[in-house]
């Protein structure tokens, strides 16, 4: 077995769409990145990706890269995951945590985690979404940004 640890943080701006484990939230305001910035995505990706001692997203999706501009973060985990059953290793479990104030994200976990499912091709009883807020404290409590973490579990493949 083999776990690994993403994180990931994104300033919240006006004008963009606000993507979170592939699910568009309606919100005033979206994340800001040279991807959709879906920063849940990106830490469950980095969090496959360090369990296989490999480098982080930036590596395989540079933002130097013109062709990643607006990428669906789908991709990103398409890749990580691609990397994960080349080294001979299946997705045991994930856990996740949201930390963001606003938007509410209860209503929206449940279609989160059917995503990351269908992207994976697991069930999704094998992930866990929670989310929290940051208490008001710092830019994430004053609505400047949403961060996530992500924990991956890997089997080694019989």
């Amino acid at each position: 077995m083999r776990i690994g640890h993403g994180f990931d943080l994104h300033r919240l701006v006006d004008g963009r769409k606000l993507i979170l484990g592939g699910v568009e939230i309606g919100h005033p305001k979206g994340l800001l990145g040279h991807s959709d910035a879906d920063c849940l995505i990106h830490a469950l990706a980095d969090s496959i990706l360090g369990a296989l001692a490999l480098p982080d997203i930036g590596h395989f999706f540079p933002d130097s890269d013109p062709k990643n501009k607006d990428i669906n973060s789908k991709e990103i985990l398409t890749k990580a995951h691609q990397e994960c059953l080349n080294a001979g290793y299946t997705i045991a479990n994930s856990d996740l945590t949201i930390i963001a104030e606003e938007p509410k994200m209860g209503p929206h976990i449940n279609e989160m985690k059917d995503c990351i499912a269908q992207v994976l091709g697991i069930s999704n009883s094998q992930i866990g979404i929670k989310a929290t807020t940051n208490e008001g404290l710092g830019h994430i409590g004053r609505e400047e940004a949403i961060s996530c973490h992500a924990v991956t579990l890997l089997e080694k493949n019989n």
